[in-house]
C-alpha cells in the first residue's frame, strides 16, 4: 500500500507515482492518492474516483481534511461517553476506584 500526501499550495501536486511505476507494482496493490484534489501525485489518478490500473487499486478520494472533523469529533464524544460510564452504577456516580483508567485519573493516584 502507498499513501501519497504531497501537495503545494496554490499548485498542481507533484507526480511523484509514473504509470510505468504502477504498473510495475504487485497485482492486489493499493494506492490511496489524498492529493487527488489538486490532481493527485500518481498518474492514475482519477479525483474524486477508485480506478484499477495494472491490477492495482488507485483511490482518489476527495474532501477527506473537512469528513476529519466530524470523525474526531464523534470519537472525541465516544471516548467522553465511554469514560463517564465509568463513573456511574445503575444510574447513581459511584467511582469503581479499582478500576485502573479510573484510579489512574485522580490525583494523587489511588491504587
Amino acid at each position: 500500500m502507498v499513501v501519497c500526501t504531497a501537495a503545494v499550495p496554490g499548485r498542481p501536486a507533484p507526480r511523484i507515482i509514473s504509470t510505468a511505476m504502477v504498473a510495475g507494482m504487485r497485482p492486489g496493490s493499493v494506492i490511496v492518492d489524498l492529493a487527488a484534489e489538486t490532481g493527485g501525485n500518481c498518474e492514475a489518478t482519477r479525483p474524486g474516483e477508485t480506478v484499477a490500473r495494472d491490477g492495482v487499486t488507485v483511490a482518489g478520494p476527495l474532501g477527506l481534511a473537512s469528513a476529519g472533523a466530524v470523525h474526531a469529533s464523534e470519537m472525541y464524544a465516544r471516548n467522553v461517553f465511554n469514560f463517564a460510564a465509568l463513573l456511574l452504577r445503575e444510574g447513581a456516580l459511584a467511582p469503581d476506584w479499582d478500576d485502573e483508567l479510573l484510579a489512574k485519573t485522580v490525583f494523587p493516584p489511588r491504587g
